[in-house]
């Protein structure tokens, strides 16, 4: 831990030296809701979210926040060894223009729906979910935009490493929205005018908070099907470019969601928003950018953080203020220098340059207490929306 502020109702601990001033008042109203239990934590990638600060973590007795979980529920993060140490780039390229014909990105989803047994059964009466089942058919296995990409990797072990990063595509995003608006209407029920709104919540036993929970769940065991299935179309198209290829070590890690766990001798529903699970000795991922290293890890379950760590290195410069400042040419000049097949094309692409990123290197070194790293991976070749 950095600081800690003790200004607010209950601390702020903070794994960084500097918050940006609307990440810091999300995070003082976090510690000044009568629902917050013990400490809010903020991990060293932190910035402005809604509602709450991207990479912030707080616990609960019996309430959930769906905006302290956030729009894409479920999103996170997958990787898996291959027994290959070294790929020539002529194959890198034909490995990555088959994952472009076979996974769509950004807001493109499959024309056919895929093979059912990749959704999550259904087994409560899910409302949302229901509604959105049909068309997540065919997103299931798509990469989405923004910060998801698709990344080939040299490990620090020798060994070439694939990693995905994606959510839980539009069904996410309409479960997330509908109960936000939900909450918004509790609050207002019960005059509640203490809690900001983009605070509001549900109390556990109340109908709303059953059912986000159950929906949450469901678009958590979504997200994570659809980071499989585009697995296997990836491993389908090495296989394609290297036959004897083989495939070990999977992770999977979510990093935007809400979950019963114990600390501090109590049972706590713990929301992680841009923020990872690091249980003593569980293994997890924190990429850096598409120019930078990424990092597999072991948590050390420091219970300051609630057995957390940052999700990546967390950007310095909104979406739009790194298209007007940027320079293309620099920023394209830079991955070609580091010999990355990467996603650099258009300006509208600066949004996910390298330069719009903090340092990755200064955010490992701010959660040291949190994990331990195992492998550090350089990109190889990097897609994006």
């Amino acid at each position: 831990m950095i600081q800690k502020i003790e200004t607010e109702r209950i601390p702020i601990k903070l794994w960084l030296k500097e918050l940006e001033p609307g990440a810091m008042q999300q995070a003082k109203d976090l510690a000044n809701l009568d629902i917050a239990f013990r400490h809010i934590a903020i991990m060293p990638d932190a910035h402005q979210g809604y509602g709450m600060p991207i990479g912030g973590v707080m616990a609960t007795k019996d309430s959930i926040i769906p905006n302290a979980v956030g729009v894409d529920i479920g999103c996170g993060m997958c990787s898996l060894r291959t027994n290959y140490k070294h790929v020539e780039k002529h194959d890198l390229k034909n490995i990555m223009a088959i994952i472009r014909k076979t996974i769509p990105v950004g807001f493109k989803h499959h024309k056919n729906s895929q093979d059912e047994s990749w959704m999550p059964p259904r087994d409560k009466d899910l409302k949302i979910v229901n509604q959105e089942y049909n068309s997540a058919t065919r997103q299931i296995g798509t990469l989405g935009g923004g910060n998801h990409f698709i990344e080939i990797q040299k490990g620090t072990d020798g060994y070439v490493w694939i990693m995905v990063h994606s959510g839980s595509r539009n069904i996410g995003l309409t479960v997330a929205n509908y109960y936000h608006k939900k909450a918004v209407e509790e609050r207002a029920k019960h005059k509640d005018n203490t809690t900001p709104k983009d605070l509001s919540y549900f109390m556990r036993g109340s109908k709303g908070y059953e059912n986000y929970f159950d929906e949450m769940n469901y678009c958590i065991a979504f997200a994570l099907q659809s980071r499989k299935l585009m697995m296997e179309r990836i491993k389908e198209a090495f296989t394609d470019v290297l036959p004897d290829v083989e495939f070990s070590n999977f992770i999977n890690k979510p990093h935007n969601f809400a979950a019963w766990e114990n600390h501090f001798d109590t049972d706590l529903i713990v929301h992680r928003k841009g923020a990872t699970r690091a249980e003593k000795g569980e293994w997890g991922m924190i990429p850096g950018s598409q120019g930078t290293s990424s990092f597999l890890v072991k948590g050390k379950g420091n219970p300051l953080s609630f057995n957390s760590c940052s999700h990546g290195a967390g950007r310095t410069m909104s979406r739009n203020a790194a298209r007007r400042k940027l320079n293309l040419k620099d920023e394209v000049a830079r991955m070609n220098k580091l010999g990355i097949l990467h996603a650099l094309r258009h300006k509208r692409d600066l949004d996910e340059a390298p330069s719009s990123y903090k340092d990755i290197q200064e955010v490992m070194a701010l959660q040291k207490d949190l994990v331990d790293i195992q492998v550090e991976l350089t990109p190889m070749a990097v897609i994006k929306a």
